[in-house]
């Protein structure tokens, strides 16, 4: 390799890791936005998921072979969030869900489903492995393998979270990686 070719790795490593440093240290500064059920404006007429709404079931497959279904989880408060390895808030977000989860998962009644998008994944199922052992996950991870999920809800950009209330309907849809803080403000305003 030529010197211009080292000095343009380095630097667009450089610039990686200060975009990196900088989506941590706004989510650790991140004020959560209560917002009631039905206030985001980001579920819109054209999806169908509006607060109050029920989604689509699902049932999709783990990396160990469990087999998870949505309607399974009614009485509880459910996080649907979907992910991929490659994706760097996803990656930000992940420590902040599983601290959540380990912290309140029996004392608010929340369960975590984190929907990988194995069909856009870029590392195949090794990849899907090294990010569960990597951030050591231990909530359920279905697999869409074939981006069925993804279309029924409407996901285009990642991570996007859908917080689902104990009957089974739309309370909320985020857009963007969370801390626990925000996860916490989120789950409290479900019922």
């Amino acid at each position: 390799m030529n010197k211009k070719t080292v000095g343009i790795m380095i630097t667009a490593l450089i610039i990686g890791a200060m975009i990196v440093l900088t989506v941590k240290s706004n989510l650790e500064k991140a004020e959560p936005i209560p917002q009631s059920p039905g206030s985001d404006t980001s579920l819109t007429d054209s999806t169908g998921f509006k607060p109050g709404n029920t989604p689509p079931d699902f049932e999709l497959t783990t990396l160990s072979g469990d087999v998870v279904k949505l309607s399974d989880y009614k009485g509880k408060k459910v996080i649907l969030n979907f992910w991929a390895s490659w994706c760097g808030p996803c990656k930000a977000e992940m420590p902040h869900m599983e601290n959540y989860y380990k912290k309140h998962k029996e004392s608010d009644n929340v369960e975590i489903i984190a929907v990988n998008l194995t069909k856009q994944e870029r590392k195949g199922m090794e990849g899907i492995e090294n990010f569960i052992d990597a951030f050591g996950l231990t909530f359920p991870i279905p697999l869409d393998e074939d981006g069925r999920v993804m279309d029924d809800y409407a996901v285009i950009g990642i991570p996007t979270s859908y917080f689902i209330n104990t009957d089974g309907t739309i309370g909320q849809k985020v857009v963007a990686a969370m801390d626990e803080k925000t996860l916490k403000v989120y789950v409290d305003n479900l019922n």
